[in-house]
This record gives structure tokens, sequence and C-alpha cells, in this order.
């Protein structure tokens, strides 16, 4: 888990929240972690952005899993979520509710998800699995230049553990926890690292958990009476096999597949004003059992030359990404059907989303010290995806589909996007204390959809084309002052976009709805200070940043379809830190925050609901974390620790409902909260046991908002709306073997 190098400096220290046994020392607490956020090997005071670092260690003890737990780790970032695998992830407030991601994820060299509003590429954002991860990079801003498409708020990026030719390794880890108002929880892992020569390695990881559900269905307007309906399991593994021929050559091959079966989405019925549970616990009124499956597949192959002055890195990746999900529509149009054909019904909308990505890039780098430290790339992916939806009306109470109906509905859209890029970046080194860090992109990208319906729900028969192609350029500027190994300031000017396309009209549409829409742009300027103490006791970090978003792309609905276009600006203006002191040896304490007022320059289409001054959605005032970690020594050789964090969430705004603002005059407004999480431990030889709470004062924090009505019809029983909660209070115990 690269020990030698797990000293954290700078924001990576801020979300450490575990001693790793070799950091007892001072000298080893001023050793600094190394980074690959500009594609090349720098220390994190190297790099001139704000960025954190959350190494594997620190996610195995936190018990992060996912998005949702170490989210509290790192300021600017939010996950809008209501399902485990169906999340959006939100930097410095940068969203609208589209259905294109504004945050890119990378799984080592390979980018992953749709580049294109086509696919669901915001809410399928990919959210892997932690255990025998190496670390999670997390750079804030936009990466156009280096990374490209989708990443204008900035980029998540896992990097997995590499094989290792000189050790055998097998680690297992076990657990159980309680789920408050539900049931037990199992999570098991283990990962074997075993040399095959001296020149091949191989490394295997599999883990498997299972959540229990919460949530309760209680036969409210005739719906089922179930209790736990969100029940969910989350299984998968990676294998990766190194090939190191000699000191100057590398091949790497990885393989990972995941897969998250949910049954319903973790939901629950919400007054559309307050958001007040409406029955006082978690319940979602289910007519048909429902389910959402993600599947996610990887495959890479990495190169690593070095031909004495510069490396030439290779990277050759294939991915895919499914989802199958059953959604209960019962309520919300039922009733229609009902009404149209003369029978009593439910019904259930299923759709299969399927993306296959194959990307190619390759990249020279300097290798020799010099005034210039620069690097040069081509970029090139193909992706192909598919939407496949379909209403079905079964007789009540069960799954048998009713016969004498016309085709409700049967759509099926289909889509490509093809993206070439050239990329480089150099950093000029005037002085040992002077930088100027320049780079630059050039993307190219085509597409094409095909849209086929028929049906009484779907408006009748339609088939529909579209096609578009743009280019674009990004930059970034970044000069740097460095004081000395461990203290700098930069400024940081950077551009980034998402990519525009087709849209795919609905049977129909009113005059003027776009055949197109373009890519949205954002501008973003930041002043940074870098800071680590020479003993390693105190570090600090602190960026203040200006965000000018243009073109935003937006999502209306037209006659029950979705349409993509493009709307007013954004501004987000905000500072973020990190900070952590040691005051004693074994004692840390770590904070990390930030304050940001992101919001619309003027007023959306009526069909989305934004007005000028509006805040972005789930883009809370300020947020802050503050962590406290111990270490010691029972007896005289069993080491054991102990750490307690705390987050504050503020007031946040909800999506966007144009029927919400109708009703009540103004934007729907989501509660601040605050999420407690504890550990303890102790290490006995090659054993460790560890007892964790999570939420401990059971937080009914909010994730997520729904529309109130859609198709023109309530979507809930009763007026509700359907509000994502942060899972319940989580006790659990934990217990690792390392052979």
């Amino acid at each position: 888990m690269l020990k030698s190098k797990l000293i954290l400096t700078s924001s990576a220290l801020a979300v450490s929240a575990a001693f790793a046994a070799e950091q007892d020392t001072a000298q080893q607490a001023v050793q600094q972690v190394i980074v690959t956020a500009q594609k090349r090997a720098q220390t994190t005071i190297d790099v001139p952005q704000s960025m954190s670092v959350i190494s594997g260690e620190t996610l195995e003890k936190e018990q992060a899993n996912s998005f949702a737990d170490y989210v509290k780790l790192i300021p600017s970032l939010q996950l809008v979520q209501s399902t485990p695998g169906a999340g959006r992830l939100v930097m410095r407030g940068l969203d609208t509710g589209g259905v294109a991601s504004t945050v890119a994820v990378y799984m080592d060299e390979t980018p992953f998800g749709s580049s294109s509003g086509l696919v669901n590429g915001a809410v399928l954002a990919g959210d892997f699995d932690t255990f025998d991860m190496a670390r999670v990079e997390v750079l804030r801003g936009p990466q156009g230049a280096l990374y490209g498409a989708s990443s204008l708020g900035g980029l998540v990026k896992f990097i997995t553990n590499t094989p290792e030719t000189d050790r055998f390794l097998m680690r297992a880890r076990v657990g159980a926890a309680s789920v408050d108002g539900g049931g037990t929880a199992y999570r098991t892992n283990l990962v074997v690292n075993t040399p095959i020569s001296d020149t091949l390695a191989f490394r295997v990881s599999g883990a498997y958990d299972r959540q229990p559900g919460y949530i309760d269905s209680i036969g409210t307007a005739g719906s089922d009476r179930v209790n736990d309906i969100n029940k969910s399991r989350n299984y998968g593994g990676r294998a990766s096999l190194m090939y190191t021929p000699n000191k100057d050559l590398s091949l790497r091959l990885t393989a990972v597949a995941q897969n998250i079966q949910t049954d319903a989405p973790s939901t629950v019925e919400s007054d559309p004003n307050t958001l007040e549970m409406l029955y006082g616990r978690p319940t979602q009124s289910q007519f048909i059992p429902q389910y959402r499956n993600v599947n996610y597949r990887v495959y890479n192959a990495t190169l690593n030359w070095n031909l004495g002055p510069a490396s030439l890195t290779s990277s050759t990746s294939y991915s895919t990404q499914r989802q199958g999900l059953r959604e209960d529509d019962t309520t919300n149009l039922s009733g229609l059907v009902e009404g149209a054909f003369g029978v009593a019904n439910e019904l259930y909308l299923g759709q299969n989303t399927n993306l296959k990505k194959v990307t190619q890039e390759l990249r020279l780098s300097s290798n020799q010290p010099g005034t210039f430290d620069w690097l040069a790339g081509l970029y090139y992916t193909d992706e192909d995806g598919a939407i496949l939806q379909g209403y079905t009306a079964v007789t009540p109470g069960t799954l048998t589909p009713l016969t004498g109906l016309p085709l409700l509905a049967d759509l099926s859209l289909k889509s490509k996007y093809r993206e070439y890029a050239a990329f480089a970046n150099t950093t000029i080194h005037f002085s040992p204390r002077y930088d100027l860090d320049l780079g630059a992109r050039y993307s190219h990208n085509k597409q094409s959809a095909r849209q086929i319906g028929d049906g009484a729900l779907a408006g009748g028969a339609a088939d529909d084309s579209a096609a578009s192609s743009e280019h674009v350029t990004t930059y970034s500027v970044a000069p740097k002052i460095k004081f000395d190994e461990r203290h700098a300031v930069y400024l940081r000017a950077a551009k980034g976009f998402r990519p525009g396309g087709p849209n795919v009209l609905p049977p129909n549409p009113p005059p003027g709805t776009p055949t197109t829409y373009n890519s949205d742009t954002v501008m973003s300027y930041e002043l940074g200070y870098k800071s680590l103490s020479a003993d390693g006791m105190l570090s600090f970090d602190i960026t203040a940043f200006h965000v000018n978003w243009k073109d935003i792309q937006l999502l209306a609905v037209v006659n029950g379809f979705g349409v993509n276009t493009n709307g007013v600006g954004a501004k987000a203006n905000g500072v973020e830190f990190t900070a952590t002191l040691r005051p004693l040896r074994n004692l840390r304490l770590s904070a990390n925050g930030a304050y940001n007022k992101a919001r619309l320059d003027g007023d959306t289409s009526p069909l989305v609901g934004g007005r000028s001054g509006d805040r972005l959605p789930f883009s809370p005032k300020y947020s802050l974390g503050l962590a406290a970690d111990y270490r010691w020594t029972v007896g005289d050789t069993m080491p054991a620790y102990a750490g307690m964090s705390v987050r504050h969430v503020a007031q946040q705004s909800g999506s966007f409902d144009n029927d919400f603002r109708t009703a009540y005059g103004r934007q729907r407004q989501v509660p601040s909260y605050n999420v407690v999480d504890a550990h303890v431990g102790i290490e006995l030889g090659s054993w460790t046991l560890e007892a964790y709470g999570k939420n401990l004062g059971n937080s009914n924090a909010i994730t997520s908002t729904s529309a109130l009505t859609a198709n023109g019809f309530n979507m809930y029983p009763n007026g509700a709306i359907s509000t994502g909660r942060i899972a319940p209070r989580t006790i659990g115990l934990t217990l690792t073997k390392e052979y």
C-alpha cells in the first residue's frame, strides 16, 4: 500500500483520519505523498491547484466503502443520491440537474462513464468499492486541459494498488453491523498479492457487501404492506497483472467487475413543503416490487516505457456500464390508463441503460530535470449508448401483464459519441522558487442519435434521428511561488467544458424545440496557499475561487420526453480549506470546510423552474468537517487507535421544481444537518479488531429531492414527494487478518 510514501502533506494530511504505524516519528511525518493528478509523479505541494488525497488506510479505518462514506473528508464535494450506485457528484456547486456529468471519474488510467448527455452519465457516477485501494485523488476546479470533457467541476481518480514482485500478501476482512430500523449488514473482503517471478506479479481482490432495508411500505392508498423494501447487495473484484522485464519497461493489465443490486430506492415519502417524513418514519408506497441494478466492467492495459530523455505511456481501455430498473409508476400513471381503457391496473416502467466505451491515450513526458517539464498526448474515445424503455400495466397485486390493452410505450434511444483530442502541459522553472504551469487541449467530437418509439403513453409512433459535431479548446495557466519544499502559493485560471449534442425530439414537439444543444463552459480562477511545517505537525491549505459557468445545459420535459437545452449562466464564489494539527505525537486534529455562494445569473425556462438569484441545487452555503484521532499502545505490543468525526452541512436548495415554486412561491429548501461517526480498534499481531459507528446521532439528512408531479400527475400518494436520506445509525465490528 505504498507504505514508504504514506505520509501525507497539505490537503492529503487533512483528510487522513488514522495513523499508520510507520508515522510515529517526526522524520517520517514530513515525507510527502506522491500523486499523479497532473499525469506525472509529483508531491501535492508541487501541484498548482486545489486537491485532496485520501489514503487507502484511511478509507479502511473509516469504513468508507463508497462516495456516501467519504464525501465528509473532501471540501466542496457533495453527493446527490437516492439509490446506491446511482448518484450525482457535485463539485463547487456546479449542478442544475441535467443528465451529463460535471465531475469526471477515473479508475487508474481509465475514464469511466458517458461523455454525452444521452446515456444518463450524471446520475451513474462510477462508485467503485474502495477495499485495497492505494488512494483516491480529488481535483477541484476544471480539468479540461489534461482530462477533457465533463470535468468542468473537477475529477475523482481511484488509484489501485500495484502488484508487487517482492512479497506475498494475503489479507482478509469480515464484518457485520446493525442498522437502526432495519436488520444486519454483512461485509467480507479478500486480497491476495503473489509474485510469479522476479519480473511478474499478480494481485486480486474481492468484496461482498449486503445491506438490510430500513424503509417500509405501509399500505398507503392501497399499496403493499412490506418491510425493509430497500435491501441492497454490492459485490465484485479487481485483478491486475504487472510485468516489469527491466527497470525501463512495465506493462500492467487490469480488470474490474462490480455489481450493485438494489431493491427499492432509498427514498422516503416526504411533505413537499417541510420535507419532514410524511408518516414519521421512513416509508415508501410500493404497489409493484422494484429494483435497480448497476454493473461496471473496466479492462485496461497500460504500458510505461522509459526512453531516456522522455517516457512513453500508452493506456488502452474498454469499459461497460449497465443499469436495469423496474420503477413503480402506479400512482403517477395507472389512473390515466384506467380512465382511457377502463381497466384497473398497476403500472411500472422497465428501463435498460447500456454504455460501451473504448478509450486510447498516448502521451510522452519529459524525464530529465531542467527548465522545462513537459507532457504531450493524443486521446481518442468511442462510445455506444442505448436506453430502452417500456411501460407495462399489470393485474393489481401481481406482475402479470394485462391483456387486451394497446401498446402503452416502447422506446429505444441509441447514440454514438466519438472524440479526438490533443493535449500538452509544461511547467517552466524560472528559478527554484518561480514556476509557470501551462496546459492546453483541443477536442473534436461527433455525435449521432436515433429514437424509435410507439405506444399510447408515448404519443404514438415516432422515428427521429439527429447528429451534431463541435470542437472545443480548453486551457489552464498557473503561476506558482514555492518558498521552500513545504510552502507554496499559486494562481490558477482554467477552462472546462461539457459536450453538447443532438436532441431526438418527441412526437409533435412545440415550434422552436431545439434539435441540438451546445457545450457549456466553465472559466475558473483560484488563488491558493499550501503549507506543511518542517516537523510535520501542522499542515494548512486554503483556496479562494471564482467560477463563471456559461450556457448551462438544462433538462426540460417536452410532451413527457426529456430534451436537453442551453440556458442561463451561473457564478460561484467561495473559499475551501483543509488543516491538520498534531499537538502530541499520537494525537491528530483535522478540519476541512468550504464556503460557497453559487447562484443563477438569470431565469431558466419555466419548464425547468429556476429563477435569477436561485442557489444552485445541493450547494450548501458552507460545510465543515472536524476530526480527532488518537493512537496508543496497550501493554507493550498491542497498538490501538480511536477516532471521531463530525460533519455539518448548512441549509441547501433542492432540485429545481416549477410546480413547487408555483404552489409555494419559492425555491425548495433542504434543512442543515450534522453527522457524527466514530471508530476504535486494536491490533493483535496479524489481527485487527475494529468497532465503528456511522451516523451516531441518527440524522435524517436529505441527499435528494424529487419533483412534485410528472406528466401532469402526482408522483406519490397524498401529494408527497420523495427525498433521498442517508443511512440510519449503523453500529458494526470488523475483523482483519493479514498473512
